[in-house]
């Protein structure tokens, strides 16, 4: 998918959370199929920041982080403290974050040995 239509479908659903299923389905096609590392950390980072609680997407961009990381071998300190911070949302409060993050998380953990 063209980036600039993921740009535009993620941008979409942060504004109205109508969008959010076609939003859900191009964070994770984009996480398993792009091949520009920082172009899916970027879109999962502003993914899950802006995100409002609730919103399946925030699970979903802990998700794709993980994806990510077991993908290219590295994230950025800043997406790497972003998954952590959702999965402790996730665990606390799944109806926040949904608990998606906390298996990207764990890939994340086991990918890089963070126990």
């Amino acid at each position: 998918m063209p980036q600039a239509v993921v740009i535009e479908t993620l941008e979409r659903a942060l504004r109205d959370r109508a969008a959010e299923g076609e939003a859900a389905d191009v964070l994770v096609g984009t996480a398993l199929n792009c091949d520009d590392a920082e172009f899916i950390e970027h879109w999962c980072v502003q993914v899950g920041t802006r995100g409002v609680s609730g919103s399946p997407l925030l699970g979903l961009a802990g998700l794709c982080l993980g994806h990510t990381a077991r993908r290219f071998g590295h994230l950025s300190d800043e997406a790497l403290t972003l998954a952590k911070s959702l999965a402790a949302r996730a665990e606390a409060d799944p109806s926040d974050v949904d608990t998606r993050a906390v298996d990207g998380y764990d890939d994340i953990r086991d990918f890089f040995h963070l126990w």
